[in-house]
């Protein structure tokens, strides 16, 4: 496939991730974030699994739930503390120093070169992602600011570690094991810290079936793919697509206004893009 390919199929996953803010609020039952997690990565990993029809050998068992945890428990859980202690904008601000970590992180774990190009891409993305969503009297939490930024360094993590430990077997088999084991891992904080969930309306269940088959199960298997091709600062670039389109989505269906600077912010959210994908890409050899 050629280089624009693999970047085309890799931003759809955070583009539809952007689509969870408004599923979460129009389509979801409020107050029960780590039993929505669980029932968003659990039957979506099992469906996968039954599917493929292979499970981890050797080594892989202690890798997949590392990764399980880091791309999935750990990460929805801090990410859910966060969205709870700080405002949406604040929240999201944080965490777009993922792109910034995962720069770093690739030069220690995989001793990639840490290019101008890619720090200033990933600089230009925080600053558009403020620009989008971030409100001049924003409030800071400081257990809320911790919650963001361990969420950001835990996928950050997650993400580095999945093109160094990538297996060889699909993205789709590769998926399974991790949403299963960052389902498994989030089943019993889920009953321990939240009331069962109360009977649930078509709509619910429609949304927490969008959630699992879309926003986990299909946008993943596109995330993993695009790690095994990608370099990690490349592939982590394109999350900041994911604010974008959770503007947009709220600017189209939920009446919120744009303002001169959200509109700024979406230029330099998609400039940061486009120069971070001007990096590097994994060599074809290295494939």
């Amino acid at each position: 496939m050629t280089r624009n390919t693999d970047l085309l199929l890799t931003a759809i996953a955070p583009a539809i991730w952007g689509s969870t803010y408004i599923v979460t609020t129009e389509f979801l039952p409020a107050g029960y974030p780590l039993t929505v997690a669980t029932a968003r990565a659990l039957p979506a990993g099992l469906l996968l699994l039954l599917i493929v029809g292979k499970m981890p050998v050797g080594i892989w068992w202690s890798r997949v739930f590392l990764l399980g945890t880091l791309n999935f428990s750990f990460f929805w859980a801090m990410l859910f503390v966060a969205a709870y202690r700080l405002p949406g904008g604040v929240a999201a601000t944080v965490g777009s120093i993922q792109p910034l970590v995962v720069i770093f992180l690739a030069r220690g774990l995989l001793g990639r070169a840490i290019t101008p190009l890619a720090i200033v891409a990933a600089g230009a993305g925080m600053i558009g992602v403020a620009l989008l969503v971030l409100a001049p009297n924003a409030a800071l939490d400081p257990l809320g600011v911790a919650a963001g930024l361990a969420g950001a360094v835990s996928m950050a993590f997650g993400t580095v570690l999945s093109r160094r430990w990538h297996p060889p077997v699909s993205a789709l088999t590769f998926t399974a094991w991790q949403l299963t084991a960052g389902g498994i891992l989030l089943l019993p904080v889920a009953i321990w810290l939240e009331s069962p969930l109360p009977d649930l309306a078509p709509t619910n269940l429609l949304g927490i079936a969008y959630l699992g088959l879309i926003g986990a199960a299909l946008t993943y298997i596109l995330w993993f793919r695009g790690l095994s091709r990608l370099e990690p600062s490349v592939a982590a670039s394109l999350g900041f697509l994911s604010p974008l389109t959770a503007v947009i989505l709220g600017w189209s269906f939920l009446d919120q206004k744009l303002s001169l600077l959200q509109a700024v912010g979406m230029v330099v959210v998609i400039a940061s893009v486009w120069l971070s994908q001007r990096d590097r890409l994994v060599p074809a050899g290295q494939r």
